[in-house]
């Protein structure tokens, strides 16, 4: 125990003011003592938060190297520093230190774990450097965009919330699909039309791209988006990409440049080069990024990506029940291979979520891990993990949001033991074996049946029988059971049983068949009313809004059980 323990720091920088506050804060809680916060190295042990601090017992200390976000846990005698590149790198330094020796976790905005400790010891002898592999890192779930404590805490660093200083800032990206947002069609297809696709001999701007052979509306484009980067100077990285449909121009002259260069990716990076090249004039530092996506996700041939110019691959095709390394995600194998050769800065932009079902029963968690590692192998600088990000209570966001962050930060952790401390802590000691169960009885069933799970999954998967899903049911059942009487543990298993709700309630009357044709009981309430209650009771009190990605509301399920009940 450190009777004597003194947070020190030395700059007024936000957020190192930030990570020295919030390291007194939790280390006061776990002691059970105030922690003072002062400029000047005192008797005892001095907690060295910032450069400027650790050069106080250290003065050749150097934060060269380290990026914006590596870290340096040092001991310095009895004294400890904690440090890092700016502006996030210290905020990190601090978040590790309170993870990994004092045993804080941050699971979601609301639940957390801070342990009572009086006897609290800073460690000794310790020396870590931490610069982390990838640049840019966001699980994009809306519990995680919703609170800039939760992101910078579990070191993610993509959300809008953290713009202000005391977080140091976010990985800014002005956003995609932008080419109707640069050359508006109401703006310019009325006296340009040439400027748009020509598709099947016509021009049009309905689900169509820009004609990107065109000079004319590249120079503009070019003019728009530095009038766009000189009002908002904030992202770091401004979007150049395609409209999220096909319809890419068929002209001589697209279809020319297309060949010349491996089709239709190769006309893309041959125009957002030019652009990048008229950009980096004015605005040395901004990058632009543009997506490899549907009909651009093959990489060109015969050119070279420019070093301001990000290319965003998409894994939207592949199958999530298996690692991006497996034989089904060849064609995805194939692709960043080849993208990581022409492109120095290569992010992924990767789906964890089922965005057709939300709720529904989506067993990926074990490729988690595999595709992280995967992808960072592969020369990738930045990902990002699309989840249900409209609504809240997709099914285990709070598990996927948590896992990932960790992962992302340090793609070389083991993904299924951080799921078994996430459902563990999570959970509750004695509900999260149960629930653990469940996640295995899942993933084994998807994995035993060979099946493709893509994002888009129906709620009629192979792997959503009545056998398996009234198995389901008996574990969360237990769960329940074991977690009856907590108010902090009863609410999250209850949420955890949604997804075989929903998968019951949708195919209610061929689900009770099954039941009768097997001589099965059935595991849940008779009366399908009472569990399309109890669904939509524990939905809101979880914040959920929709069921699916683009539709507001519960109208698909409401439906579902109206047309059960007439047909029983």
């Amino acid at each position: 125990m450190n009777e004597n323990m003194r947070v020190v720091v030395a700059e007024e920088t936000p957020s190192v003011m930030h990570a020295a506050d919030e390291l007194a804060s939790f280390l006061g809680t776990v002691t059970g003592r105030r922690i003072p916060v002062g400029r000047e190295r005192a008797k005892g042990v001095n907690l060295l938060v910032g450069p400027a601090a650790a050069r106080l017992a250290d003065p050749a200390f150097d934060a060269g190297g380290l990026g914006a976000e590596g870290i340096v846990l040092r001991s310095a005698g009895n004294d400890l520093i904690l440090a890092g590149g700016h502006p996030r790198g210290t905020l990190y330094a601090v978040y590790t230190f309170l993870e990994d020796y004092a045993g804080c976790r941050w699971w979601t905005e609301k639940a957390s774990c801070v342990p009572a400790n009086p006897g609290f010891a800073v460690p000794k002898e310790l020396n870590i450097r931490h610069v982390p592999a990838l640049e840019y890192r966001w699980p994009f779930w809306t519990h995680i965009n919703a609170s800039a404590d939760l992101a910078v805490r579990n070191k993610v660093n993509g959300p809008d919330r953290l713009r202000d200083p005391k977080y140091g800032g976010r990985m800014s990206h002005g956003g995609v699909h932008t080419f109707s947002r640069l050359i508006p069609p109401a703006k310019y297809f009325g006296e340009h039309p040439e400027w748009f696709s020509e598709l099947q001999g016509r021009r049009t701007h309905e689900r169509a791209q820009l004609c990107l052979s065109n000079g004319d509306m590249r120079r503009e484009l070019t003019r728009e988006l530095k009038a766009f980067i000189r009002g908002n100077p904030e992202p770091a990285v401004y979007s150049v990409s395609q409209n999220d449909w096909e319809g890419y121009c068929e002209c001589a002259a697209c279809r020319a440049l297309a060949g010349k260069y491996g089709w239709q990716s190769g006309i893309m990076i041959w125009f957002v080069n030019q652009v990048a090249e008229e950009i980096e004039k004015e605005f040395p530092s901004a990058s632009l990024s543009t997506l490899a996506y549907m009909y651009t996700r093959s990489a060109p041939t015969g050119i070279r990506v420019r070093k301001n110019v990000i290319v965003q691959l998409c894994s939207i095709e592949c199958s999530f029940s298996a690692p991006l390394e497996h034989e089904r995600n060849l064609a995805f194998q194939k692709d960043i291979r080849a993208w990581s050769k022409v492109a120095d800065r290569l992010y992924v932009w990767d789906y964890v979520t089922n965005f057709r079902h939300h709720v529904l029963p989506h067993p990926n968690l074990r490729v988690l891990g595999p595709n992280v590692r995967f992808l960072a192998a592969h020369n990738v600088k930045g990902i990002f993990e699309q989840g249900a990000y409209t609504t809240r209570g997709a099914e285990f966001a709070e598990l996927r949001g948590w896992v990932l962050a960790k992962l992302l930060w340090d793609p070389s952790l083991d993904g299924g033991r951080l799921i078994r401390e996430f459902v563990e802590g999570y959970y509750g000691p004695a509900a999260g074996p149960h629930v653990l169960r469940y996640i295995d009885l899942m993933h084994d069933a998807v994995e035993a049946g060979n099946d493709h799970l893509g994002c888009f999954s129906e709620h009629t998967a192979a792997f959503l029988s009545f056998e398996n899903l009234a198995a389901g049911w008996k574990l969360l059942a237990a769960a329940e059971a074991a977690a009856e009487g907590s108010p902090e543990y009863l609410p999250r298993v209850q949420a955890a049983q949604l997804p075989v709700m929903y998968a019951f309630l949708m195919r209610w009357n061929e689900m009770r068949g099954r039941a009768k044709q097997i001589g099965a009981a059935w595991p849940l309430a008779e009366d399908i009313r009472a569990v399309h209650a109890a669904f939509l009771r524990i939905a809101r009190s979880e914040g959920m809004t929709r069921l699916t990605e683009w539709i507001e509301g519960f109208g698909a399920l409401d439906d579902a059980v109206k047309k059960a009940g007439a047909g029983s």
